[in-house]
């Protein structure tokens, strides 16, 4: 069984009017008067973030418990000083991102300007385990047309600097800023993606490995493909969902490797066309499919999605989840239909905000 582990970012907000607190550094100081030697919580590029890091998981179940308990750790430490902590891709009400303090951070702002102050955006990155970097770039290459899916699922930031911004994922459209951002062409080995990444280091347009900001990539820390394609989600079940169908995904994907069915060779301007399109509509109106690039009602997608995994989900014992959590899933929306159904009835982004932080743990 492949294991799974998720990596949320938090967004820190006054518990009351839901403006952001660049408290990131005392809540994490917090943190360490608990337990000196934790290692779930993490500082982010700005001050207004939190990031939290699950252990390896093989049962969903087990994933999915973790994922509470570390909302609620993460909003016990906020609260102790006076914040709270929201599952927000982006912040809906004006801001004015503060750069934490790190040298690799400081890089980043005098790197890319204007465009690092943009990125006070909050993602869900799942790790999916793999035997080795031949089979994760394998994966990585099966991958592509089914990540705008993911997105369209999570989609959780459709308020950016108080306004509506008409998309249901704004998050990941601020996200494609970055120079190394987005959909990736076929590798075929794990030494062209490693030959790839380490030309891109070497333009010293980036600054690292670890800024090969790709929809989906193998890991730099662990022996895992790292995919990056979700908003946080609002709600902890929908989180999870999302990193079930990841692991399926992965596990489709190796199994046709294994298989030596090959990739579909999408070019990477259809994939930035099916990336768009979920992050603008999500689940409300057409996606692209991804065996064809044309556009179909985003639950036949859906459907797709749910038959292209079909086995792998029927071999991990997680099928009845994934068809439950989806029905809740299409009955309840996402993260941003959520967000404007609470903007239409209260006609505040402050109350939205404070709304979402009650939700971010329920």
């Amino acid at each position: 069984m492949r294991t799974v582990g998720v990596e949320e970012e938090l967004l820190l907000v006054d518990p009351d009017s839901g403006e952001p607190m660049a408290r990131a550094a005392a809540v994490l100081d917090r943190a360490a008067q608990d337990d000196p030697g934790q290692d779930v919580f993490q500082k982010e590029l700005f001050g207004q973030m939190l990031e939290f890091a699950t252990h390896p998981q093989g049962d969903m179940a087990e994933l999915g418990a973790e994922i509470v308990r570390c909302r609620k750790e993460a909003a016990r430490l906020a609260g102790e000083i006076g914040c709270a902590v929201a599952s927000l891709a982006t912040c809906p009400l004006p801001v004015t991102p503060a750069l934490s303090a790190h040298e690799r951070y400081e890089w980043i702002a005098g790197r890319y300007g204007t465009a690092t102050q943009d990125q006070l955006v909050c993602g869900c990155h799942v790790h999916v385990s793999v035997e080795s970097d031949e089979e994760g770039v394998a994966v990585l290459d099966r991958l592509r047309p089914w990540l705008p899916v993911l997105c369209a699922l999570s989609a959780n930031s459709p308020f950016w600097q108080g306004r509506d911004t008409g998309y249901v994922s704004f998050r990941s459209r601020v996200w494609t800023r970055w120079p190394s951002a987005g959909p990736t062409e076929l590798f075929g080995s794990a030494e062209r993606y490693r030959h790839r990444v380490k030309d891109m280091v070497a333009t010293e347009v980036i600054l690292d490995e670890a800024m090969a900001y790709f929809d989906a990539r193998l890991s730099a820390t662990y022996p895992t493909v790292e995919i990056r394609a979700a908003d946080v989600c609002l709600r902890a079940d929908t989180a999870v969902l999302v990193a079930t169908l990841a692991r399926a995904l992965v596990e489709t994907a190796a199994r046709d490797w294994r298989a030596d069915r090959p990739p579909l060779d999408h070019s990477v301007s259809m994939l930035r066309l099916a990336s768009w399109q979920a992050a603008r509509s999500g689940l409300d109106e057409d996606l692209l499919d991804p065996a064809t690039m044309r556009p179909r009602p985003a639950g036949q997608v859906l459907r797709s999605l749910l038959e292209h995994t079909g086995d792998a989900v029927t071999d991990s014992g997680d099928a009845a989840f994934v068809e439950e959590a989806v029905a809740t899933l299409l009955r309840r929306g996402n993260g941003a239909h959520e967000q404007r159904s609470l903007m239409e009835r209260t006609g505040s982004l402050r109350d939205v905000v404070t709304e979402c932080v009650r939700r971010t743990q329920d």
